[in-house]
């Protein structure tokens, strides 16, 4: 185990996400003029930093605009902590960072953190909202699908394969309506929550797979792409995604932060903040927390197959 300290005293090697864009690809309905910029080998930061890596449960404009206001606001109010907001080109790649213990702190998905706990990880807290995290199906409401065996034969667009509330909870509900996942329909994983909901909105898929924090964003923004859509299904819920800090960041600076992050909705600008990534708060968390997650990957595994082989 590497030896603690706090890292606001340490140079870090990071793909910084600044003002200008994002580190992730782009995806189908991403303004025309937004150009995310892109590194393959991270530049030195001239800054004493915590990097914050958020899993890429948005395109890179709408990411960096829900997450960008709370790197400020933990940077403003966390005297000497310059905190940088890290993203990632699409799952994969996030993947990959998370597991080598690449980012300080890290907003992981479910799925992601119970995989990460022995990776260097510990998890301190997690978004709330439990009612928010599960999987939800769209259709056009014109498409006459009312039924799972409606879709026998037809498409279904996911954002990514290890996406636990857009992806598996939605692939779990389609095989409790006998659906064979292998067989009956055709998984198509299109890169992001928004296009996934594009593409039954435009007809590319039958059904479209999401989770309700992008689905009302979408509502908020398309209102009328939206009303052409409906829920078919939704999901059993899951502990939301969470709070992880690296174990060489010092214990003192996590409390700080976690401190910071439990009490954002006691005040106007934090509930402005919390709002706009879909939130109401954030709450305390531990790796016990995420227990219900390794009960229904086992599930999942023992009935349909490994995580990520659904072709």
């Amino acid at each position: 185990m590497p030896p603690t300290f706090d890292p606001t005293r340490r140079q870090l090697l990071t793909g910084l996400l600044a003002t200008g864009g994002a580190l992730l690809s782009g995806c189908e309905d991403t303004p025309a003029d937004y150009q995310p910029g892109f590194t393959s080998t991270p530049p030195v930061s001239r800054n004493w930093t915590l990097s914050f890596g958020v899993h890429p449960l948005h395109n890179p404009q709408r990411l960096f605009e829900a997450y960008q206001p709370l790197v400020s606001y933990m940077t403003e109010h966390l005297p000497g902590l310059a905190l940088r907001l890290e993203a990632s080109r699409n799952y994969p790649e996030y993947e990959r960072k998370l597991y080598a213990g690449h980012f300080d702190l890290a907003l992981p998905n479910p799925l992601q953190t119970v995989q990460a706990l022995d990776k260097g990880y510990r998890v301190f807290g997690k978004v709330g909202d439990d009612r928010d995290f599960c999987g939800i199906l769209l259709v056009r409401r014109d498409s006459g699908i009312d039924s799972a065996q409606a879709l026998r034969g037809k498409s279904v667009s996911y954002p990514a394969r290890t996406a636990l509330a857009a992806t598996l909870l939605p692939q779990w509900v389609l095989h409790q309506h006998g659906i064979n996942l292998y067989k009956d329909i055709h998984n198509l994983y299109v890169g992001s929550q928004e296009s996934s909901i594009m593409n039954v909105y435009r007809g590319h898929t039958a059904a479209g797979a999401t989770w309700p924090v992008p689905w009302r964003k979408f509502q908020e923004l398309q209102p009328e792409q939206a009303a052409e859509l409906k829920i078919l299904w939704q999901s059993e819920t899951l502990p939301n995604n969470s709070l992880m800090a690296h174990e060489r960041v010092a214990p003192a600076r996590v409390e700080q932060i976690a401190q910071l992050l439990f009490h954002l909705h006691e005040n106007e600008k934090g509930r402005q903040v919390l709002a706009g990534m879909g939130y109401s708060h954030f709450e305390t968390a531990n790796a016990a927390t995420y227990r219900p997650v390794r009960e229904f990957i086992e599930r999942f595994e023992s009935e349909i197959g490994p995580i990520g082989a659904l072709p």
